[in-house]
């Protein structure tokens, strides 16, 4: 046998890191300190996180616990201590003071309609918008889609000028079909979220129907608006919180007291006591806030699985 040719029993060579990597390229080195130190950290960084989070909740959520601690304290206490946390002693005066001082009744009731009719249109038109831009194929259709989705950039105080010219011109002027038409027919947040919901539904669906003999309008009242009640539930709760706490327009288009909407009215309510009594400003900032803030804490799972389907077949 040749002196260079190796033993057949002759020890293997130790292997080394480039040998590993050559022989296992899924293999890792864990880092220092073993898996015990893999988990110290990764439990160190999700607490961190918490910790962050809870931090800037209380800090988005303390304006609101103290505007709700101040409604219920009463003016001398203001006046004595106006830092101090906890009502001494606690009183509903300021709510039936602020309701009676302002007709809330009526602002709630114009609010009420406004939105719930600007919820039900929009629901309409939104959603066979969306379902013609998703399905429907025509020339332009995507420029005409893109330009429309494009003017939710605009800033809406450019366009005030030329609204009010506008409603102006049709005599809608210190009239609520002012807020009602345009917030209807004009919304591309709401068409491109339908359009979204329309993309994720599988085609199978009409493609049956088309089988059985149904036309475009029987495909899109009988099998496409039915699948889109998540999208359209999550919508409207949108839809009536931005109405609600619509400010610049109604307060530029509407003049007389009867029909201001709440917002409106708080406003009109804050020029006259904000700088009396700090106690009735909260009370009537509680009462206008608190119906929506509950509406949003119902709705809010809605809104959130929404936006996430909305970002479904980016086709």
């Amino acid at each position: 046998m040749s002196a260079h040719t190796p033993s057949l029993t002759q020890p293997a060579a130790p292997a080394t890191d480039s040998t590993i990597a050559i022989t296992a390229p899924g293999y890792r080195q864990r880092g220092r300190g073993g898996p015990g130190a893999d988990r110290a950290r990764r439990r160190f960084g999700a607490t961190a996180l918490h910790v962050v989070l809870v931090v800037a909740g209380i800090a988005m959520v303390f304006p609101f616990i103290w505007m709700l601690l101040t409604s219920f304290k009463t003016l001398p206490q203001l006046l004595k201590n106006p830092l101090e946390f906890l009502p001494s002693p606690w009183t509903f005066d300021n709510y039936t003071e602020a309701w009676n001082a302002v007709p809330f009744g009526q602002a709630y009731l114009n609010s009420g309609y406004i939105a719930v009719l600007v919820v039900a249109g929009t629901l309409i038109t939104a959603s066979m918008a969306g379902y013609a831009f998703a399905r429907i194929r025509f020339r332009g259709s995507r420029v005409l889609f893109i330009v429309f989705l494009a003017t939710q950039m605009i800033p809406k105080q450019v366009t005030l000028i030329p609204f009010y010219l506008l409603m102006s011109n049709l005599g809608w002027v210190d009239s609520h079909l002012a807020l009602i038409v345009p917030g209807i027919i004009a919304n591309p947040f709401a068409v491109f979220l339908m359009r979204q919901f329309v993309l994720a539904l599988p085609r199978e669906l009409e493609e049956a129907a088309i089988v059985d003999g149904a036309g475009r309008w029987r495909i899109f009242w009988s099998v496409v608006l039915p699948n889109l009640k998540p999208g359209l539930a999550a919508l409207s709760i949108i839809v009536a919180l931005d109405v609600w706490n619509a400010f610049l327009f109604p307060l530029v288009l509407l003049n007389s007291p009867d029909l201001f909407t709440v917002p409106l009215l708080l406003n009109a309510f804050e020029s006259q006591q904000g700088s009396v009594n700090y106690g009735l400003v909260m009370a009537a900032s509680a009462i206008a806030t608190v119906p929506m803030l509950i509406v949003f804490v119902i709705g809010q799972r809605k809104i959130l699985n929404s936006m996430a389907a909305s970002g479904l077949g980016g086709r």
